[in-house]
């Protein structure tokens, strides 16, 4: 749309990701241009950049005061997470039409830098709810005299990173859960759900693998099921608003009564989803893997496992852990070629004893009172090696009288 000279004007940002999205985590530099283009010369006052973040809830509800009326009441909350200013050509003040300071531009294509810093605080990743959204932006206006400013704008996205290599989110998540039927004053077996899965932090894109075990006591046909939920939280004057959406599902094998089923690690893949938002006051995004049997004439046996959607992935140690697998199965393979499938015996005392040693051992047995078959029995040991080492029980017949007696002293067997 041409309005005056002025044939284009818009606001582009200098990715740094090989997709041209612009996409930015605090303490990030968010850098880029202001385009203009004219068909002809143009006199500016100025040209000025804002860029502003904002987290914002807004719903409205309908109340009753009597029987004939009723009123609307509106909720509303914000939250300022950036707000720059910058000026690239002219000066502040651009209220009077003086031809003073003004600024030529000639006809063609023309690029004006900007640059500016996110705070390193924490930021709300960007997102558009049902009763709030967040967004990032820069918005640039030129002001010439004797015309209305002309205002472009256009929105970036944050990330505020979540990493869930952290030992709180790569712990396990599992519950166990039961529920007995009843109709009246008759009562069916329990149904009862056990459910595990590996850790709490996830990235879209990843499979979660659940791990449970339905057993159906009951009388009905169950099924097993499993989802993933997106609950939005808003907040605005002290009240609560709620959103809950599915996000992903997958149905088990209906159970008819006495059956049961394992679930060895069923997969369930997490789509593109905003990462969990936990750090706005006034919004909230959290997620859960709910495992649940739809009992059908009853209300569901449903057990709910937290999840926590992050931008950065698991770190790949598949490699690391495979190398070392590795090392220790060429280890284990070496020592079992090493050793014999039975120890040969150590040298006996006497073989190792130099000649002086047992002359002097005898000197001083001599010396001893100590004459019979002990003294025979400590002589003869001390020359012996230690017993080969064995599984197999020498003596099976003794060890056999000795659990008979061991039994027959046990009245509880």
């Amino acid at each position: 749309m041409v309005l005056g000279k002025v044939k284009s004007f818009t606001v582009s940002y200098d990715c740094l990701n090989d997709s041209n999205v612009p996409v930015f985590a605090s303490g990030d530099s968010v850098s880029g241009r202001v385009i203009i283009e004219v068909t002809g010369e143009i006199r500016v006052k100025s040209l000025k950049i804002q860029a502003k973040g904002f987290a914002k809830v807004r719903w409205t509800e309908s109340r009753n005061a009597g029987s004939n009326t009723a009123y609307t009441q509106n909720y509303t909350e914000e939250v300022e997470y950036l707000n720059h200013r910058d000026i690239l050509i002219g000066h502040e003040r651009d209220e009077d039409n003086s031809e003073e300071g003004l600024t030529t531009i000639h006809s063609g294509r023309h690029e004006y830098a900007f640059s500016l810093e996110l705070p390193q605080t924490p930021l709300a990743t960007s997102l558009e709810g049902k009763h709030g959204s967040v967004r990032y932006w820069v918005k640039a206006e030129l002001h010439r005299p004797w015309f209305l400013p002309m205002k472009t704008k256009k929105e970036f996205t944050v990330f505020e990173h979540i990493d869930i290599n952290t030992p709180l989110l790569l712990s396990p998540q599992a519950g166990t859960k039961d529920k007995t039927l009843c109709c009246w004053f008759c009562t069916s077996g329990p149904i009862s759900l056990s459910a595990k899965i590996e850790r709490k932090g996830y990235t879209p894109g990843e499979s979660i693998q659940i791990f449970a075990e339905i057993e159906n006591c009951s009388s009905r046909m169950v099924v097993p099921k499993a989802a993933i939920y997106q609950t939005q939280t808003f907040k605005a004057k002290g009240k609560l608003k709620e959103v809950k959406q599915l996000v992903a599902n997958l149905r088990g094998e209906s159970l008819s009564s006495g059956k049961t089923e394992t679930w060895s690690g069923k997969m369930l893949k997490i789509p593109p989803v905003s990462p969990s938002i936990l750090n706005c006051s006034i919004i909230r995004v959290e997620y859960s893997l709910m495992v649940y049997v739809d009992i059908p004439g009853a209300m569901n046996l449903s057990l709910n496992l937290p999840l926590i959607i992050g931008t950065i992935p698991l770190h790949p140690v598949g490699s690391r852990t495979s190398s070392v697998s590795s090392q220790c199965s060429m280890t284990m393979s070496w020592l079992g070629m090493a050793l014999p499938e039975r120890p040969e015996a150590p040298p006996s005392y006497a073989e190792i004893m130099t000649e002086e040693q047992r002359r002097s051992l005898e000197v001083t047995s001599a010396r001893n009172e100590l004459e019979g078959p002990l003294f025979a029995y400590i002589q003869e040991f001390r020359f012996q090696p230690p017993p080969l080492y064995s599984e197999v029980d020498p003596n099976p017949d003794q060890a056999s009288r000795t659990e008979e007696r061991r039994s027959d002293a046990c009245p509880s067997r």
